[in-house]
């Protein structure tokens, strides 16, 4: 597989499109690397990848019988803070409305990126030897039969606590954070289709981790696209990125922000990654994200940040995040 800029990939995706030849592509947050292949020219032993069940690895999702050792080292909470004052300050001088704050978490664990891929139960799997792996729940955007939709994903409590459902929904916080992306959402939909609508807002999904259950908030939104979509899914999909469920609003300012708090490079983690078969594109944010560099394992998450969050929920959110759906 052969990383592109984002034009050869653009025009790749295109040609495909146009063609008919279904395809993966894997796209990185700054969308400065992308991956574009045709189904049936990837090199199982180097990517593998399941979405919604379909996918070149017809063993993925056997059980795991092992026992999983899981450390990680979380951020120190100084430097969590100092990351989280500088978007704060921005958020209140009116710079941004929510910002998307990410950690690179060194993790030590006895699963392999491939054990991870083949065990843990999630929407949308991607494996790349000696890279990462992704297990992501939240779809980016799928087009079929002339419309786009998009899921985006943002609020999130542990499952087992006493009203836990009440809670996160009527968490003004939160509350303010997914009618932020959720408007974010339909105005880039609207780039790129018409009629775009809110079909459902915040409803819950429940995952499971092997820390135990967690519930996040969902909205549904819809738009018709041009009759001759299926010539230009490297426009459209390129034209919506980032994702803004990992970025905030409004984009071009916030991730400048972004930049200045994280300290780090994301490389692919909150790219996005999908396939286009059968005349229908499918794709997920590539968050719930391994990365291996020189040997060492490193987890990264984050979470939406608005002039309403205390640094301590926040931080707790992001330890919260750092799992494996391996059950």
């Amino acid at each position: 597989m052969k990383a592109l800029d984002k034009e050869t990939a653009i025009a790749r995706m295109n040609t495909f499109g146009r063609n008919g030849t279904p395809f993966l592509f894997v796209i990185d947050y700054m969308q400065e690397h992308s991956y574009v292949e045709p189904l049936d020219g990837i090199d199982t032993s180097v990517c593998l990848y399941q979405f919604r069940g379909t996918g070149n690895a017809p063993d993925a999702g056997a059980r795991y019988a092992g026992t999983i050792d899981w450390e990680f080292t979380p951020p120190a909470p100084a430097d969590y803070r100092r990351s989280f004052d500088t978007v704060r300050r921005n958020l209140l001088g009116g710079n941004s409305y929510l910002t998307n704050l990410t950690c690179k978490v060194p993790l030590r664990t006895n699963l392999t990126l491939k054990d991870v891929f083949l065990h843990s139960h999630a929407l949308y799997k991607l494996w790349l030897k000696d890279r990462f792996v992704c297990f992501s729940p939240e779809i980016f955007v799928r087009m079929e039969e002339g419309r786009i939709k998009s899921f985006p994903m943002k609020g999130t409590i542990d499952a087992t606590l006493p009203h836990a459902e009440s809670i996160l929904l009527d968490d003004a916080k939160e509350v303010a954070e997914h009618a932020t992306i959720v408007d974010l959402i339909r105005n880039d939909l609207s780039m790129v289709s018409e009629h775009v609508t809110v079909a459902s807002y915040r409803y819950i999904d429940r995952l499971q981790t092997n820390k135990g259950p967690i519930l996040q908030t969902s909205s549904e939104i819809c738009g018709m696209l041009p009759g001759d979509y299926t010539k230009r899914l490297g426009d459209i999909l390129f034209s919506l990125l980032p994702a803004g469920s990992i970025t905030g609003a409004p984009k071009p300012r916030t991730m400048q922000i972004i930049a200045e708090a994280e300290g780090y490079e994301r490389g692919f983690y909150t790219g996005v990654m999908g396939c286009y078969t059968d005349g229908r594109l499918d794709s997920a944010v590539m968050i719930r994200f391994i990365e291996q560099e020189d040997g060492q394992l490193y987890f990264k998450a984050g979470g939406g940040i608005t002039a309403q969050s205390r640094w301590e929920s926040e931080y707790n959110e992001v330890i919260q995040k750092i799992y494996v759906p391996i059950y």
